[in-house]
């Protein structure tokens, strides 16, 4: 078998990669950083000349020729595009040898996955212990919002002293209302710096949340190491980072409880699955971060199902409910967990026609700014 083929498609939905061979088998992936689709096409089809004509089965291989054949070490958009192909050519081998991708990296360990949503209205408590209590009816045993200002929802701005309290109230009135069978995760998302998040670690603590998701920024890891000191809250990080070297300090220093591995920003399947076994020996569980795709979400489901520590997989658009145009056949999902695929390959069918009619929107910057007018992570 050979490949044919490269075909990137950016969408509304992201950026996406389909991989065709002489034997009429294609593969799907998936690229991170979807505000970043036109540049990793780009660097998806620099790529092409060295892909075409090779054997797909031979992923390793392949993996290190796109990340290192260009000479200069890539970051987070080299590695997104090979994270969209590397997905692909895993689908083409299930594909071409009959079975799931989990058979390929293992087996099953568990028989579903479980997940988190995304709740609304973080910025009223009454709507958000509105949502949480939705989620929770429809069969989800955890609940998930991200950190507001709620006074300044309405021009982007995010002052930390005000979120902090109002983020504590949140996490109090949602443990109070829902029980304490529902398991809780609150994504900072960087928004906050060390001192602050600390104080909020501390305000949470007993309310029990699972995991408190991107504390800080995350171009530091020994920041990090001062939160992990002063709290005893699970912390959650990962979902920026490009390959196995960017988590090798936190994970080695165990300064997270939660590696949120973005499949389509690390390296694919091939680098998850070496940071994943890295992860066991340090006791850490994986929590892959997933706010794209139909692609991106089988993936992750695969990774989780044939790795030994998993905790929760991120889904905030049930499989089969978005994007059912250009992905007729994805994976199943019931009752708040990711259930087992019985297609070969990752499970998910592609209707080219359809992607080549979507056209891709481009928008302004996400951030947030403080009173004063200075920038903060979005």
């Amino acid at each position: 078998m050979k490949i044919t083929a490269i075909k990137p498609f950016v969408l509304d939905a992201g950026i996406y990669v389909k991989i065709e061979t002489d034997e009429g088998i294609y593969g799907l992936g998936e690229g991170g950083m979807k505000r970043r689709g036109r540049a990793i096409a780009e660097v998806i089809y620099s790529m092409a000349p060295d892909l075409i004509g090779q054997d797909p089965f031979r992923i390793e291989h392949l993996w290190q020729v796109m990340f290192r054949g260009g000479f200069f070490p890539g970051g987070g958009i080299q590695t997104s595009a090979v994270s969209a192909v590397d997905l692909a050519l895993w689908d083409i081998k299930g594909k071409a040898l009959g079975v799931p991708v989990y058979e390929l990296l293992g087996g099953l360990v568990r028989d579903k996955v479980v997940c988190y949503p995304h709740n609304g209205d973080p910025g009223d408590i009454d709507k958000l212990v509105a949502s949480c209590r939705k989620t929770q009816a429809a069969g989800y045993k955890f609940v998930r919002w991200g950190m507001v200002d709620p006074e300044g929802e309405e021009g982007n701005i995010l002052e930390p002293s005000r979120a902090v309290r109002f983020g504590i109230e949140q996490v109090k009135a949602v443990r109070e209302q829902l029980g304490e069978e529902i398991e809780i995760c609150v994504d900072v998302h960087t928004r906050l710096d060390p001192s602050a998040v600390i104080q909020f670690c501390k305000g949470v603590e007993q309310y029990r949340p699972y995991f408190i998701e991107d504390p800080i920024r995350s171009e530091s890891s020994d920041s990090l190491r001062l939160v992990r000191q002063q709290t005893s809250v699970p912390i959650a990080v990962g979902e920026q980072w490009a390959g196995k070297w960017a988590f090798r300090q936190v994970i080695e220093e165990e300064l997270t409880d939660y590696a949120r591995i973005d499949i389509c920003i690390a390296g694919g399947l091939t680098e998850a699955k070496k940071i994943a076994g890295w992860c066991e020996t340090h006791f850490i569980y994986l929590a892959p971060h997933n706010p794209l795709g139909p692609v991106s979400t089988a993936a992750c489901l695969h990774l989780c199902l044939a790795s030994s520590l998993v905790g929760v997989q991120e889904c905030p658009r049930p499989p089969g409910t978005t994007h059912t145009d250009v992905f007729p056949v994805q994976v199943p999902f019931a009752d708040g967990y990711l259930q087992v695929p019985d297609r070969p390959g990752l499970g998910v069918e592609f209707n080219e026609e359809a992607a080549v009619a979507g056209e891709p929107r481009a928008g302004k910057g996400l951030w947030y700014l403080r009173e004063d007018g200075s920038f903060t992570n979005w």
